[in-house]
């Protein structure tokens, strides 16, 4: 490797050698399994609760919750922190080696972490600890990985070969649902269902006397996914062995100009902040909520609010990723040509412009019973100041007034519906054509009451939207979206609500694919590693992981199933304005490679 060291200061239009390739793939390759670590706990979330959290009281359950959300996005701008700091004073190999050892092990243990039922509440807090362990790790990740491609890569191909980096968390997510599909398909299949236990080893019994059961995947598949991962462990930690420091990094350690402060350089003075708030404002936030947009949140919307069962989903949602994931390299390589801030900024455009009528497409035809029934008229009719915003992102929040129960059903069963206001001290009524429903407050109820208020309120209301024509068992609607596995897809409903979600990933691709070539250019070599992080992961962790509860949130307060999409909208329209006016012009055509490499002046 050492032959093929170029010189960092010299031009870099001249093609990769084979040794730089092979650092740009071994460096993807290890990022990808970063991402699949990740991604197992999200797709697992629920069934991982059902074992360390659900013997908790209530509110004990709500501490865990809050912990694993913030683990899961809070705490990564910490790990760019942590990570960028280390990458810029003692260089990107080191760093990369550290954040996929603790990734790696973190994620191997959760596989072998016994349940709450063996291990009582020292279960749970170690799997929060693990789950901290992995979102530092991620902070530090991709910031590292980025930057060493860059460093590696030729000027006139560094847009095409960071998009490579680019890719990583879309093949991450692909992988983890292609091996939780496959483990979960053949464990269900070959393994019977298993009782639930309580501490004491005793099964747990139904109100019927007979044992509650759960399938064998729940029980203990789950599990394998994260054992096998250290299979990928190996083999990344083997390739990242191998690699050479950054050129770049070297050459200006060997110079003695590495900084001594990265963090207090990059963010403590002006000069440098500015250059982040551009980046966070300007690029990194309109493209956080267009990547969760087209990945996430389709996904969540398909599942609950259109009502496709999770499988079916997952399969629909992995053919769009498989079919879209050329364009990361696409939009990369053109970005090479064109630049970053047009395809960037026109990918967030085009998510402004046509969010609506793609996500009522995909309604249209994922389930055309449910967009039928949607033409009916619902209204709430409520007290003033009986309603609240129902943001909830940890799912810990309580709701119990009778608009909020009346608005969060409605949301939770995919209904449009109209606001009214009715008389102060009045209960909230539903009115679905020419039923009306009245809700309840939760507050002014107890024990078997409040439990015989809720059944009667939720049997009127189904009943009432059964007769409106929605469907109200989603798994025998006969006009729903289903593939009965994973090749299942080839009927013109699947077919064509694979294509609308292709679309949304081709936009994600549009977004993603120039940003880390974007960030880099953006930070001279010294504070680079830490200069892009930050306001990477604060776009993507903060600004795109609230958008599933922040959707839900808006959804439920306006009362129509798309009303959601404006959070995407408006951070995206926020990023057009900002960018086109700050993010500077023509950085595709800039030598990272001298250390007083800062945007010009707009």
């Amino acid at each position: 490797m050492a032959d093929n060291t170029m010189d960092a200061g010299a031009p870099r239009s001249r093609p990769m050698t084979r040794e730089e390739k092979k650092v740009i793939l071994a460096s993807s390759a290890g990022t990808i399994f970063e991402w699949y670590d990740f991604y197992l706990y999200g797709s697992l979330a629920a069934i991982i609760g059902a074992q360390f959290f659900t013997a908790f009281p209530e509110a004990t359950r709500n501490v865990f919750a809050l912990l694993a959300f913030a683990a899961g996005f809070i705490v990564r701008p910490f790990g760019a922190l942590v990570f960028g700091s280390l990458g810029d004073l003692i260089g990107r190999k080191y760093t990369f080696l550290m954040t996929i050892l603790i990734m790696g092990f973190s994620t191997f243990l959760v596989g072998l972490l016994p349940g709450y039922a063996s291990w009582g509440i020292v279960a749970p807090i170690i799997l929060i600890a693990l789950r901290m362990l992995q979102g530092l790790a991620l902070g530090g990740e991709y910031g590292g990985a980025a930057v060493y491609v860059a460093e590696h890569a030729p000027r006139n191909r560094r847009g095409f070969y960071t998009a490579f980096i680019q890719t990583t968390a879309t093949l991450g997510l692909l992988l983890s649902l292609i091996v939780i599909l496959s483990v979960q398909g053949y464990v269900n299949a070959n393994f019977p269902m298993q009782p639930v236990v309580d501490l004491a080893g005793n099964p747990v019994l139904l109100a019927d006397g007979t044992p509650q059961m759960i399938t064998a995947f729940n029980a203990w598949g789950w599990r394998i996914p994260f054992l096998g991962s250290v299979v990928l462990l190996a083999i990344s930690l083997y390739i990242r062995l191998q690699m050479e420091e950054s050129p770049a990094f070297k050459k200006m350690k060997e110079e003695g100009r590495a900084s001594k402060a990265p963090m207090r350089e990059a963010f403590g003075n002006w000069k440098n902040g500015r250059i982040a708030l551009i980046a966070l404002f300007g690029l990194t936030a309109g493209q956080a909520v267009v990547w969760y947009s087209g990945q996430f949140y389709a996904l969540f919307f398909v599942q609950n609010v259109v009502r496709v069962d999770s499988f079916s989903a997952n399969v629909f949602v992995a053919w769009s990723l498989i079919l879209g994931t050329g364009g990361f390299l696409f939009f990369g390589a053109l970005s090479d040509r064109i630049g970053r801030k047009p395809i960037i900024l026109a990918g967030c455009l085009l998510a402004a412009l046509t969010y609506f009528p793609v996500f009522k497409a995909i309604t249209h035809v994922a389930n055309p019973a449910l967009h039928a029934a949607q033409q009916v008229p619902v209204t709430v009719t409520h007290a003033p100041d009986d309603c609240s915003f129902q943001f909830n992102p940890t799912g810990t929040a309580k709701f119990t007034s009778s608009c909020d129960i009346a608005k969060a059903a409605l949301a939770r069963a995919s209904v449009n519906y109209d606001s009214a206001e009715g008389a102060a001290g009045t209960p909230t009524t539903i009115s679905v054509g020419d039923t009306q429903i009245a809700s309840y407050d939760a507050g002014a109820f107890t024990g078997a009451d409040l439990a015989a208020e809720k059944a009667r309120f939720d049997s009127e209301l189904a009943a009432a939207l059964a007769d409106a024509g929605y469907p109200a068992n989603p798994a025998a609607n006969p006009t729903i979206a289903k593939a009965n596995n994973f090749f299942d897809i080839f009927t013109g409903q699947k077919l064509t609500l694979i294509i609308i979600l292709t679309y949304l990933i081709l936009l994600v691709t549009m977004v993603y694919g120039p940003i880390a070539a974007a960030l880099v250019e953006l930070f001279p070599t010294r504070i680079r590693y830490s200069g892009l992080s930050l306001p990477y992961h604060i776009g993507n962790g903060w600004f795109g992981g609230l958008l599933p509860a922040t959707a839900f949130a808006i959804s439920a307060q306006t009362g129509n199933i798309y009303a959601g999409l404006w959070y995407a909208i408006t951070i995206a329209v926020m990023t057009v304005i900002i960018g086109a006016i700050f993010v500077p012009n023509g950085t595709h055509k800039k030598d990272i490679f001298a250390d007083d490499n800062l945007p010009p002046k707009v």
